[in-house]
């Protein structure tokens, strides 16, 4: 396990290198050249990550990589090298079309032969940009889909699957959503990896080992419950779910310090890592890379790749009323070598994408047509 005092000066130098390195023109010496606009926050930068941390990988396929904040780009066009080949472009939740063409129009100006990609990094598994993207860009990255395609393009209550479920559960009154699909766009959408290539956890997979050492408590359960109402009723549930749980050695209670909270989970037997605005979470990996087994509500219905939600082989799953939680999780504090089995699987099959050319496969799509 690599310490926080080296993962601290770890991100620090990429900070260093995304406001100078990888901002700088393109050397042009490459086949193609890569311009990722990408939002400045923790979560989308966990999906521009790797085009930086592989960038050895990439240079060998032929790609050159920079990167600008997509905010001062939009504002002025500056700051950000020209004459990429490919653009990969983030956003807000609250982007409109008529910010989005302002948008291409500088991008094609700068980059008038460019492949355009649109990276979805939210946290739902909805396609809300699906019908504005359509017919703008070559490509449509998301991080994890509804395994389920047919799902796509009907009403939901309130606009995520989730909140369709957890407001009919609980009676709340959500007023309808429909997110288009439009004909053509399968064909554009495109899967990729999802928090395991955050910063703080890529390297971890890539260079460290299983985490050994002793596991004195049980479950590990911090649940965050404000939100909005479907969001808080839901967290509620685990929240109580958690609290009836008697005879078990559990860590509940929020406002850690993240250092402290991965320290905890190095500690813990089981991880309870409910849904939150989307079903993938943060927490989903960050047990997985502590060692600890992933326990969540069954994820069936979610693709992702690498695929870290294999039933009963890299993580356990509860029903959505969470009505077996007392069972599964007594069945599992009673199964060490179960445990042992499901964790150290689910750290092996995020450490074998992590030192792979999975990644540079799976973006190659954004620089250049594929059969």
């Amino acid at each position: 396990m690599i310490d926080r005092f080296r993962m601290k000066w770890l991100e620090t130098q990429e900070e260093i290198k995304r406001l100078g390195r990888y901002q700088r023109p393109f050397d042009g010496d490459l086949p193609h050249r890569l311009l990722i606009l990408g939002v400045d926050h923790r979560i989308p930068q966990s999906q521009v990550y790797p085009f930086h941390y592989y960038r050895r990988a990439l240079k060998q396929a032929g790609v050159e990589v920079r990167e600008a904040n997509v905010a001062r780009y939009g504002e002025t066009g500056e700051s950000a090298p020209k004459g990429a080949s490919a653009v990969a472009i983030q956003s807000t939740m609250d982007l409109t079309e008529a910010q989005f063409d302002r948008l291409l129009d500088r991008v094609r100006r700068a980059n008038p032969k460019a492949r355009i990609t649109y990276m979805d990094w939210f946290a739902p598994t909805d396609l809300r940009f699906a019908e504005m993207m359509a017919e703008r860009v070559d490509l449509y990255l998301s991080k994890h889909l509804l395994r389920d395609r047919a799902a796509y393009g009907h009403p939901t209550l309130g606009d995520t699957t989730l909140m369709d479920f957890y407001g009919r559960h609980f009676g709340l009154d959500q007023e309808a959503q429909c997110f288009a699909v439009p004909d053509g766009f399968w064909e554009k959408l495109r899967l990729g990896p999802s928090f395991v290539t955050a910063p703080f956890m890529l390297p971890v997979f890539d260079r460290g080992a299983f985490p050994e050492g002793a596991r004195p408590i049980d479950l590990h359960a911090r649940i965050a419950v404000a939100g909005t109402p479907w969001y808080q009723k839901m967290r509620q549930g685990c929240a109580d779910a958690v609290d009836a749980l008697g005879g078990v050695n559990k860590l509940v209670g929020t406002g850690i310090r993240h250092d402290r909270f991965l320290e905890e989970l190095r500690r813990s037997k089981i991880c309870f890592s409910p849904f939150g605005y989307g079903e993938v979470c943060w927490r989903d990996f960050e047990a997985v890379m502590c060692g600890a087994v992933l326990l969540k509500q069954d994820m069936g219905h979610v693709e992702t790749d690498p695929d870290l939600f294999v039933p009963g082989e890299t993580y356990v799953p509860l029903r959505w009323d969470l009505s077996d939680f007392d069972e599964v999780v007594r069945g599992l504090l009673a199964d060490p070598a179960r445990r042992e089995r499901i964790a150290r699987a689910a750290f092996q099959k995020m450490q074998d994408y992590a030192r792979s050319s999975r990644f540079v496969e799976q973006m190659t799509p954004l620089w250049q047509v594929t059969a």
